[in-house]
């Protein structure tokens, strides 16, 4: 029995001594991001689920400021001016327009990539792994709510730069994406209107407005 109980002990020493590991590199990485006026991001997405035999990679990059941001994927330009999020869609010369941003609350957005995990999830040091001469600290993060649609989060962060690597997660539907950040500038220099949605340059545009 005193074996049993020293083995449980340890067992949660460690389980204690990686979470609170886990929480001070967040920690650290969260107020590295915060002190940054504004983040420019170019990056590699993939989706993947096997089962339904689905595997779509495309090239993106966002650039953040607080809760603004402009994100380029799949063609597409999603701007949040820190109210509405504007899709502008050249190839279908459509603009939709959309005030209620709640239906992305469980959705790692571009304003949210770099603090969700500040909320919502319990997490524990992974793997490490050493990537192009860098090495990179793995945090296990899984939802506290048991109805999210996520599994759990892999969050890569670079040890010497505490910046965001990568970000792998794992959905209950068995749909894997994967976010690999290529280029990661702070600081630069920004159009006044870069968050501003200017209707003038869509005037021939179909303006789907949802609210």
């Amino acid at each position: 029995m005193k074996k049993l109980v020293t083995i449980v002990l340890i067992a949660l020493s460690v389980n204690a001594f990686a979470q609170n590991n886990a929480k001070a590199l967040l920690n650290e990485v969260s107020e590295k991001v915060k002190s940054y006026d504004n983040i420019s991001l170019d990056f590699k997405y993939t989706l993947e689920n096997l089962s339904e035999n689905i595997k779509q990679e495309t090239k993106g990059d966002v650039v953040m400021q607080g809760e603004k941001y402009r994100l380029n994927i799949l063609g597409v330009t999603r701007l949040f001016d820190g109210k509405t999020l504007y899709s502008i869609s050249v190839e279908d010369e459509e603009v939709t327009i959309s005030s209620d941003i709640d239906d992305e609350n469980d959705a790692i957005t571009p304003s949210k990539m770099l603090s969700f995990y500040e909320d919502g999830y319990t997490y524990n040091l992974d793997i490490t792994q050493n990537i192009n001469g860098r090495k990179i600290q793995y945090v296990k993060l899984t939802p506290i709510d048991s109805n999210s649609e996520i599994k759990n989060i892999l969050l890569g962060v670079d040890a010497q730069t505490k910046h965001i690597y990568n970000l792998i997660q794992v959905g209950k539907n068995g749909t894997k994406t994967t976010l690999v950040v290529n280029s990661f500038k702070t600081n630069a220099p920004l159009s006044k209107t870069l968050f501003t949605f200017d209707a003038n340059k869509y005037q021939d545009y179909y303006i789907n407005k949802l609210d």
